[in-house]
Formats: C-alpha cells, structure tokens, sequence
C-alpha cells in the first residue's frame, strides 16, 4: 500500500514538474520570439532618432509637407511640396509649387535644392496649367535617371492631371520636358485623372459624389515578384486602389477598391504584403472615431471590409507607414495624444515578424510635430524623411543601423 501511495505521489510531482518544464518552455520561446531586447525604451530610441535629424528644407520655404525619397549610391534624392508664403499646404493654393533635395548621406550636408515643377511653369513640350503641384513622389527609374511625379491642380476649375519628369543623376538636372502619367482601369487607359478613378470605384458600388481634384500616388512604391506597386487614392472623395506600375513607369493600373465602409471616409493608406501572400492596407479615417482601419485581400483584387484592430486603440487622422525590412514589417501610426496641445507630435513605429504580433520600437513626442514620415533601407541602415515643424521643415536622417 504504501509502495502504490510512494508510486502516485512520485507520477504526480513528474507531472507538476513536466507542467512547469512545459510553463517554462512556452515562456523562452514567447521570449525568443521578441524582435527587441529586454527593457527597450520605445522613446528613449526615438529622442535619439530626433537629435540626429537634419531640416533639407530651403531657408525661405515658409510651408512644406508630404516628402518621399529614394538613396542613389551616397546620396538621398528627396522630393516634397513648398510654398514661400505661409505654413501648411492646400490643393487650392496656386503658390505651392515640389522640389527635390539632394543630401549627401556621409555628411547630412544639403549638397542642392532643385525646383521640380510649379503651375504656369513653361516647358520644352508643355506648359504648366495655373495651380498646385502637389504631393511627389519618386522611384529609380535606371541608373542614371528618376523619375518623379506630382499632381498639378486646381481645384473647381479644372480636372487635375498627374505628370512626371526625369532627373539624369550624372547632370544633377531634371530634363525640360513633362509628361502626362496614365491610369489604367476596366475602361481602358487614360490620363491620369480623378475622374476616371471615379468611374472605376464607381463601377464596384462607389457612391461619393465626383471631385475633380485629389488623386495621388499616396504611398511608396514597393516591389514584389519583379513588379512595382503603390497604394494611390483621392483624398478628399475618400477613394483607395492598390496599382502597379508598368515596367516604364508611366501607367498605373488598379487592381482593386478598397473604400469600405464607406461612410468611415477611408484614405492616405499604406499597402503591403504579408508572409502569405496576403495584401493588407492601413487606412487613415475621416468620418468616423478617426482611428486607422485595416483591409485585407488575397488577390489584390478583392478586398475585406475595413475593420479597426487592436494593435492600433488611439490613430487619429493622418498618413501611415507599412514598410518591410529584412523580414520585419515596420508600422507607423499617428497617435491621438498631444504634446502641449500640438497636433500629430506623437507618432510610433511598432515592429512585427508576421503582421499580427507587434512591439513598440519607436515612440516619438515633439512640439514641433512630427508627421507624414517615409522609410528606405540603403547600404545597411534604415533612411527617414518626415514633415515637421508645424509643416515648415522637411526633417531627414538615419532612422537605424543594421549590425
């Protein structure tokens, strides 16, 4: 008897032990799984990333906003709006004219600002229409040229048109000609205009009323299987398409709708692509509690209902980021909470091996905003451009450093 008691009571201590072996177990790997080290500082990390920016904004731009970039070689090539008037951006201010900066990544050093394109502007084949050029973007067209975009509009008085223009890197120039970029839908191609946009969404059940203006390359461009694609949109009808560019870089072609719900008023979203395969996009909301709203698609084609998650309780209006880096997904999200009452100076960047489990990597606090960022690996470190300084400057710098 007491043997079968010494027996029972020794399988049940094997037991405990095995259950507190496995506790132990479940908790290494969870702690394995961690992209950041123990007792990371979320801000401490971003002050430092703060400290090292550096303003690539003209002295006697007055508001600038919305930059993009790409690093060619020791140099970032960075694109953004300006106006030598006043603070902020409008598409109805004529005087808002893009421009690119070239900064040498060794130094920081601001080698030459650039005027892009502005309205009114004359050209070897075109002349620019009275208005803004607004929101540019920028992608490596070959080794030696860029190619940039930006809407020139304005709005009520005629449709907005999409152009790009070339940079040669080994003139340091832009060439003296624009060119009108084109948009493929189910109708056929066209120039790139919000109203065949429109047309496009509204054949899905698309039920804002029509504007004339508003439709950007709204995200950065990002590779997969040899093709380029992009998040574009109209801001302020609340219309969303994942495109991909053709391989000259002068056609976007949309693949797919994603403006559900619409009354939520879904916007300026970023766009990448999961472990399998999956697309997802992050989208900025305008009619609701302005929290981001995230939409998913198996095909590009097809996408889900736009749904809060929990990994974002606080976004408030503003552009995000959905970028990936040697495997790892980095997010980036405006928060809701004001510094002194300032609005977006609170900004995070969380991290995810899968898209479904994030960290808090950077947490970023300033009075002087910090909003709009963009993010490009280049020769082992992590590139940012950011607006800044209530939209006066364009901040840029080393974000972090592969080991």
């Amino acid at each position: 008897m007491k043997f079968i008691l010494f027996i029972i009571i020794l399988s049940l201590s094997l037991l405990q032990f095995g259950t507190a072996q496995g506790n132990v177990r479940k908790k290494i790997n969870s702690d394995s799984s961690k992209l950041l080290p123990p007792h990371w500082n979320p801000q401490s990390a971003a002050d430092k990333v703060l400290f090292r920016l550096v303003n690539v904004s003209a002295p006697y731009v007055k508001g600038t906003h919305d930059a993009e970039f790409v690093c060619v070689g020791n140099r970032a090539f960075i694109v953004a709006e300006a106006n030598n008037v006043k603070s902020g951006e409008n598409a109805s201010w004529p005087f808002i004219y893009t421009t690119l900066s070239v900064v040498n990544l060794k130094t920081l050093k601001v080698e030459n600002i650039i005027p892009m394109a502005k309205g009114e502007q004359f050209f070897e084949n075109e002349t620019l229409p009275a208005g803004a050029c607004f929101v540019p973007r920028i992608i490596q067209k070959d080794n030696q040229t860029l190619r940039c975009f930006f809407a020139s509009e304005d709005p009520g008085k005629r449709e907005s048109q999409t152009w790009y223009i070339d940079f040669s890197i080994p003139q340091m120039a832009f060439e003296d000609r624009i060119h009108r970029a084109k948009l493929k839908t189910y109708e056929g191609t066209f120039n790139m205009q919000p109203k065949y946009f429109y047309n496009d969404a509204k054949i899905q059940g698309f039920n804002h009323p029509p504007l004339d203006f508003g439709l950007y390359i709204v995200d950065s461009f990002k590779s997969f299987d040899g093709k380029t694609y992009v998040g574009i949109n109209n801001y302020p009808a609340g219309q969303n398409a994942l495109a991909v560019l053709n391989d000259s870089m002068d056609v976007f072609e949309v693949i797919g709708h994603y403006n559900e719900p619409s009354e939520l008023r879904l916007t300026e979203s970023a766009v990448n692509r999961l472990p399998d395969g999956t697309w997802m996009a992050i989208c900025r909301q305008e009619g609701g509690n302005a929290n981001y709203v995230f939409s998913t698609s198996v095909d590009g084609k097809i996408w889900t209902k736009g749904a809060s998650h929990d990994i974002i309780l606080n976004g408030t209006s503003s552009k995000p980021v959905f970028e990936k880096f040697r495997g790892v997904y980095y997010l980036g999200w405006q928060e809701s909470t004001k510094i002194n009452n300032v609005g977006r100076s609170v900004y995070n960047i969380d991290i995810s091996l899968d898209g479904k489990v994030w960290e808090r990597k950077y947490h970023f606090e300033t009075t002087l905003s910090f909003q709009y960022p963009s993010l490009h690996e280049h020769n082992g470190s992590i590139w940012l451009s950011v607006t800044s300084d209530g939209q006066k400057k364009i901040m840029f710098g080393k974000l972090e450093e592969f080991k």
